[in-house]
């Protein structure tokens, strides 16, 4: 019963999130889609490691909660904007496979060729974004921060491994 109720939050999460993200004025979301990535990529952005997307612009679309957030490099400071007139790049997936990617439960490259992330335009500068994400030292981030990214992570994982069916059904499914 526990685990029928853990995978059906799991599997409905995305859709809980839909409301309040809309609802949300883009100018809160932005702020906290920055003050994150500043505490994520904190040594990559002393050491200048964001230089690549000078003038460039990466977008980031979270599909099954209609998120999308643009993320540039200027005057030495990253710059998070809700809308642009045109990204560079785009890399897109749902909540759930975007948070085992950021724990590193699961490989983007895995779930590139299985059509859950996609990655398009400019490919040279996708793999470049791709390359920084994966130098990060989670080990590296606030204590909070990184317990609480494996614990969602974990708490996601498992409650994918029983998928549901359009009935409500469990189905054992090993991730």
């Amino acid at each position: 019963m526990l685990n029928k109720i853990h995978s059906t939050l799991v599997h409905q999460a995305p859709s809980l999130f839909r409301l309040p993200v809309k609802l949300m004025p883009a100018s809160i979301q932005q702020t906290l889609m920055l003050e994150t990535l500043k505490r994520v990529f904190r040594e990559a952005l002393d050491d200048g490691e964001f230089e690549f997307l000078e003038d460039r612009w990466l977008e980031v679309h979270v599909r099954d909660v209609n998120f999308k957030s643009y993320i540039s490099f200027a005057d030495d400071k990253l710059v998070v904007r809700s809308d642009v007139a045109e990204s560079d790049v785009r890399f897109s997936g749902n909540l759930n496979d975007l948070i085992l990617i950021a724990a590193r439960k699961e490989d983007p490259d895995t779930l590139f060729f299985q059509r859950r992330l996609l990655i398009e335009g400019d490919t040279e500068l996708g793999l470049e974004v791709k390359n920084l994400m994966d130098s990060v030292d989670l080990d590296s981030l606030p204590p909070m921060l990184r317990q609480g990214l494996f614990s969602l992570a974990d708490f996601v994982q498992k409650g994918l491994q029983m998928p549901l069916d359009v009935n409500g059904v469990e189905h054992a499914h090993k991730i």
